[in-house]
């Protein structure tokens, strides 16, 4: 039987888990209600609960509806029966009898357990995201739990957490095996009931820019600036930087002794080739940047945010990249539309224009 010494023990639970016992109350009574209806009266039947933690006790109501039909859907009283409980009631009436079930102190015990487990996970669950909710953006180590078809599922901080990383959030070629400890970026933290979840990536341009920060102090200071990032996860990163001190070099800072600090991140991205991209304010220049390791000869405006780049017809080929992917990295980096040409088609197209051209001789 639900007395004063559970009503005590909610109290305590308030104090230890920070639940209010207003809560726990809710949902036992929405719990208690459903839990008897289902069991003893059917879906139909409206049961309402009442419990009153200063007096340590508990009432079920039930509510009907007054029918005159032959046969009785569920949660219906009969004109008849009605009238002998109320003589004014009538058909389309809602009569509300207090009862005590039976069976009641099992229930009561089962329905009160799963409520108050439930409550304490959710509560604990929701308390735990919200101190991560200033983690979005952030970089986290982590231990690959479990892997499924789809998805890779990992223990964050203390395992306090379980971190989800969806398909499109994974690497192409990395395998994740559980144990595997890496690290990984906090896309999104969601909190709120059932759905409460925290979703990371090794695939977003975001866990490059916060690997470099942990490699080179002067982007952590601010003294080089991570002005944009493309990415296709497991093959290429470019990164545009700008250093804000004229006496620091900031792809040196980036690239470190002997490469010490961008092979770092290379080796943690499994082999990804990442180049150090000179941010510059005039975009011809910049694009020119973006197309290493290509060497780029000159750079055209034709349109608004649309240029055409030149290379030497050995670099063509490294230029546009595989599959078009060095040439497509360096449009998303700069933001413009990039028509790439080896140097004798280019050559070639500047006679043809100039033949088209009409003559101004008389």
């Amino acid at each position: 039987m639900i007395n004063k010494d559970f009503f005590a023990a909610l109290a305590d639970l308030e104090r230890e888990k920070g639940i209010s016992e207003e809560t726990f109350v809710e949902a036992l009574e929405t719990a208690l209600a459903s839990a008897y209806k289902k069991q003893y009266i059917g879906e139909g039947g409206n049961v309402e609960v009442k419990l009153n933690p200063e007096k340590g006790t508990i009432r079920f109501f039930l509510k009907r509806t007054v029918s005159d039909a032959e046969e009785l859907a569920d949660g219906e009283i009969s004109l008849e029966e009605a009238q002998e409980i109320k003589k004014s009631a009538k058909p389309g009436d809602v009569l509300t009898d207090e009862f005590t079930p039976k069976d009641f102190t099992r229930i009561a015990a089962q329905t009160a357990k799963q409520v108050i487990l439930q409550k304490i996970h959710e509560t604990e669950r929701d308390n735990t995201l919200s101190e991560f909710s200033d983690k979005e953006g952030e970089l986290m180590s982590g231990l690959v739990r479990k892997v499924d078809a789809r998805n890779v599922y990992v223990e964050l901080g203390k395992g306090q957490i379980e971190g989800l990383m969806l398909p499109q959030d994974q690497v192409p070629g990395e395998k994740y095996l559980a144990g595997d400890r890496l690290k990984v970026y906090v896309k999104r933290v969601k909190s709120g009931g059932r759905n409460a979840q925290v979703l990371v990536s090794r695939a977003a341009p975001g866990l490059v820019k916060r690997l470099f920060e942990e490699e080179v102090p002067e982007i952590k200071a601010g003294t080089v600036v991570v002005k944009g990032i493309s990415r296709e996860p497991g093959h290429r990163t470019k990164m545009a930087i700008a250093s804000e001190d004229p006496r620091i070099d900031a792809v040196g800072a980036c690239v470190g002794n002997k490469g010490a600090r961008v092979n770092a991140v290379v080796t943690e991205l499994g082999g990804e080739k990442i180049d150090i991209i000179l941010w510059s304010e005039n975009p011809l220049e910049f694009i020119a940047k973006a197309l290493s390791p290509a060497t780029v000869l000159s750079v055209t405006q034709m349109g608004e945010k649309s240029a055409v780049a030149v290379v030497p017809d050995d670099k063509l080929s490294l230029a546009i990249g595989r599959d078009g992917q060095n040439a497509r990295l360096a449009a998303r980096l700069t933001g413009w539309k990039i028509d790439v040409k080896s140097e004798s088609a280019a050559a070639k197209l500047n006679l043809e224009a100039a033949a088209e051209a009409p003559s101004t001789e008389e």
